[in-house]
């Protein structure tokens, strides 16, 4: 019953997506912007629309030419010629700060691709007149000297707020602050690291749709970090102050700690043979002189000695004689040898 409930009551963003006859990007840059309110989940879940939104919507004047025209973009062609001037002067003026980007993508050269809203480039061009016709001006042109570009700065601003203005709750407003700061600002900024982990888990998609490849995530973590000092100073201070009310509000979650006495005593293990008595263990000189003595092995003599009782004794057999005969009638060295040796003996 609650689930069906809910789904009559809110929708879906792409439901409501094609309710209000938009694709899922302008829906989404509507729920940015603020054009479309929608309602955070729970459970955790994406944010919702409300039926009663939606209606209000489709009720509007001009619905849906009238939406979808306030949800339009324009990259420098366009918003150059939407404003009436070159490429090359809406590109200085948006260098310098004058047309707040409202969104970018990396395109498949690797190269950012910077959007802003048609209205808001029709309104500029409205309400400043001289800085579209004729010579650049001195301020201008001393900013474009020095390599200023600040279309990475306004568009980090213009999204921080859009994410402080759609949470009420203050730990994940200091998530939004910390999503613009780099690791090490921000371990310096919160030295508590279960805080830190909570503002890990809250921190929000500063990109709906983060690019694919490595090059293009390594150029979106680049523009969505703060790197110059001044502003580095001002979302230090700021997440401070957000730390310190949602450090008010509820403190953040600890792994519980185990008392020391805490852990299980063990039972002593019964012995294997309870009735036996445990055999007396002998002193170590009682065991070396129960020790037999060791066995002494005679030494074997070398081949080519002979021991003196091992010498033959005058009284042969006949056999022996007639063997050492034989040898003694060889020739040469060999039977030199003999013969010497049958002479000693």
């Amino acid at each position: 019953m609650t689930v069906r409930q809910t789904s009559t009551t809110s929708l879906a963003l792409g439901r409501a997506a094609q309710e209000l006859a938009l694709k899922r990007g302008e829906l989404e840059l509507a729920l940015q912007l603020g054009q479309v309110r929608a309602a955070q989940d729970d459970s955790g879940g994406p944010p919702r629309v409300e039926r009663r939104e939606i209606d209000r919507l489709r009720a509007g004047h001009g619905f849906p030419a009238a939406l979808r025209e306030r949800l339009r973009t324009v990259g420098t062609v366009d918003g150059a010629e939407l404003a009436s001037i070159s490429q090359g002067r809406f590109l200085r003026l948006a260098r310098t700060g004058h047309f707040a980007p409202v969104r970018f993508y990396v395109n498949r050269y690797h190269a950012v691709v910077w959007l802003y809203l048609a209205e808001e480039v029709r309104d500029f061009a409205r309400d400043h007149a001289p800085l579209l016709t004729g010579r650049t001006p001195l301020e201008v042109r001393a900013l474009l000297a020095t390599g200023e570009d600040r279309r990475p700065r306004n568009w980090r601003g213009r999204r921080l707020g859009q994410l402080l203005r759609a949470s009420s709750d203050p730990w994940r407003r200091a998530a939004a602050i910390a999503a613009v700061l780099d690791p090490v600002t921000v371990a310096e900024t919160v030295p508590d690291p279960y805080e830190r982990s909570r503002l890990s888990v809250l921190r929000p998609e500063m990109v709906p749709a983060p690019p694919k490849s490595l090059r293009g995530r390594e150029i979106v973590e680049r523009l969505v970090t703060a790197d110059h000092p001044d502003e580095i100073l001002w979302h230090r201070a700021s997440l401070a102050d957000a730390l310190r009310e949602a450090r008010e509000h509820s403190a953040a979650p600890r792994r519980p700690r185990r008392a020391p006495d805490a852990a299980p005593a063990r039972a002593p293990q019964a012995p294997l043979h309870p009735a036996a008595p445990h055999p007396a263990v002998p002193h170590p000189v009682v065991l070396a002189a129960a020790r037999p003595a060791p066995v002494q092995r005679p030494r074997r003599s070398r081949p080519w000695s002979r021991p003196s009782s091992a010498r033959p004794s005058s009284s042969r057999p006949s056999g022996a004689r007639s063997v050492r005969c034989s040898r003694a009638t060889a020739r040469g060295l060999l039977g030199r040898l003999w013969r010497s040796r049958a002479g000693r003996a």
